[in-house]
């Protein structure tokens, strides 16, 4: 039996894009946050959580889009062609948001309020257009003879823009659990009490989603409510509860690091449900990874580059994240 390197691909490419959910979540969160922290100096701490990370997390979308270009060149071409639009409107909030960070601390205490706007207008942007993109390709893409043959607009739909607005609320808790390790005393027990209804609205976007997708995809019905499919798949709504259930009691309690752990738990539940929905399809709803995977030689080649390259961002994320560990309080300064 050879190496199945589509197989391969897959998994790094999925992995790449729950690390980026993950380390670039919480400081998207952050920027959708700031409109309900309006101290200055409140927002100066915010800033310095993230400040000697945010841009090292992004090395995880650049591998991620790159992984799919390198493996699944006929999945890059189609998914692009789809969602131009809303991708380059997601990366222009990603610049508002990277240009905000540089510039916010530099500029006069007068101006300062417009990076501010910049910094959570980007950040707002960036994430609901993820989120858009993602409602947009669970709904599936038009293929025809390896082209994208849809129109630009297809990806608005009542779908696609509920689910833009569930990942803010969802980057929204991240941000707000992260805070609550990071930070302490009044901005921290904001941040719990902010916290607690985004956990509902968590909970509420994950069942929504958890009716709607089987309801609009027969294939997904199958897969999640049929025997013995049912039984295999019956652990990730029990687990979505049990994490839901521990978050709120932390959320109450005194707990600084396990509101964000259990978050990040329940994303990674999610993010598993979605997975299980669309598997072993790259573009929905019939073209899989290895109708869609490149020449085996340039699979293999770039399994080897990529093989070398992702223990050293590994390395170097835990080694950031190891020296900038513990509590930021007020004058405390990473800019």
């Amino acid at each position: 039996m050879g190496i199945d390197l589509p197989l391969i691909w897959a998994v790094i490419i999925l992995f790449g894009i729950m690390m980026y959910v993950v380390m670039d979540g919480f400081d998207l969160g952050i920027g959708i946050l700031f409109p309900f922290v309006p101290a200055k100096e409140d927002r100066d701490v915010m800033m310095n959580t993230v400040a000697p990370v945010w841009d090292g997390n992004e090395t995880w979308l650049v591998l991620g889009g790159a992984g799919l270009l390198a493996a699944f060149p006929l999945a890059y071409a189609v998914i692009l062609s789809a969602f131009y639009l809303p991708l380059i409107l997601m990366l222009v909030g990603l610049v508002f948001r990277g240009v905000a960070f540089e510039f916010r601390f530099k500029a006069r205490a007068g101006k300062r309020r417009w990076w501010d706007a910049a910094f959570i207008g980007g950040s707002f942007t960036a994430t609901f257009f993820q989120g858009v993109t993602l409602g947009a390709f669970l709904n599936g893409l038009k293929v025809v003879d390896g082209n994208f043959s849809g129109g630009p607009f297809d990806w608005v739909s009542p779908f696609s823009i509920f689910t833009g607005l569930a990942l803010v609320a969802a980057y929204a808790l991240l941000g707000a659990t992260w805070l609550v390790m990071k930070t302490e005393g009044e901005l921290q027990q904001r941040m719990r009490a902010l916290a607690r209804p985004l956990v509902w609205a968590m909970l509420a976007v994950i069942g929504v989603l958890s009716v709607w997708t089987p309801l609009a995809h027969e294939a997904i019905s199958r897969r999640w409510f049929t025997l013995p499919n049912l039984l295999y798949f019956l652990p990730v709504p029990l687990l979505v509860g049990v994490v839901t259930w521990r978050l709120v009691h932390t959320l109450r309690g005194d707990g600084h690091a396990a509101p964000f752990v259990l978050t990040l738990a329940l994303l990674f539940l999610g993010y598993t449900g979605l997975g299980i929905s669309l598997w072993p399809n790259v573009i929905p709803p019939d073209i899989s990874i290895w109708q869609a995977a490149g020449p085996p030689e340039s699979l293999g080649f770039a399994l080897v580059g990529a093989l070398l390259i992702i223990p050293v961002i590994l390395m170097y994320t835990a080694w950031s994240y190891w020296v900038f560990r513990g509590k930021v309080r007020h004058g405390d300064g990473y800019h």
